[in-house]
């Protein structure tokens, strides 16, 4: 997983709007994004807490995900769909045939996610690895 770092956050699976009304906290002042996988599924990476109020709502810690900070001019080349042009954004697909999710901060800046067992595929088709 070379240039790749182990993420640890919440996953919340709930009621779109409690999800949307949920309060996330962090061990540190910058606070955390909130990913919206699905309508009703978000995940924070770095969040410690949340109160969602919904209570079927299930919440576990997730230690699946990996993250790398890149350049999105580094990855252009093997998207095969449109990023969104807003910023900040978040979106999701496939780079390089392997799926991701992307945390776009700017256009020089970005946060790179993808499943533990991705991150050496990712790697070697993007040519990160020695």
């Amino acid at each position: 997983m070379r240039g790749f770092e182990h993420i640890v956050g919440l996953r919340v699976v709930a009621d779109p709007a409690a999800i949307d009304a949920a309060t996330w906290t962090t061990d540190h002042d910058a606070g955390a994004p909130v990913l919206r996988f699905a309508p009703d599924e978000a995940f924070s990476p770095g969040s410690t807490a949340v109160a969602v109020d919904d209570e079927h709502a299930i919440v576990v810690e997730e230690h699946g995900f990996v993250v790398k900070t890149c350049r999105l001019t580094d990855l252009l080349a093997h998207l095969d769909w449109a990023v969104p042009v807003e910023r900040p954004t978040f979106t999701q697909g496939a780079v390089a045939g392997v799926p991701v999710k992307i945390w776009i901060l700017d256009d020089t800046f970005i946060l790179l996610y993808t499943a533990a067992p991705y991150a050496h595929d990712l790697a070697e088709r993007l040519g990160w690895l020695p």
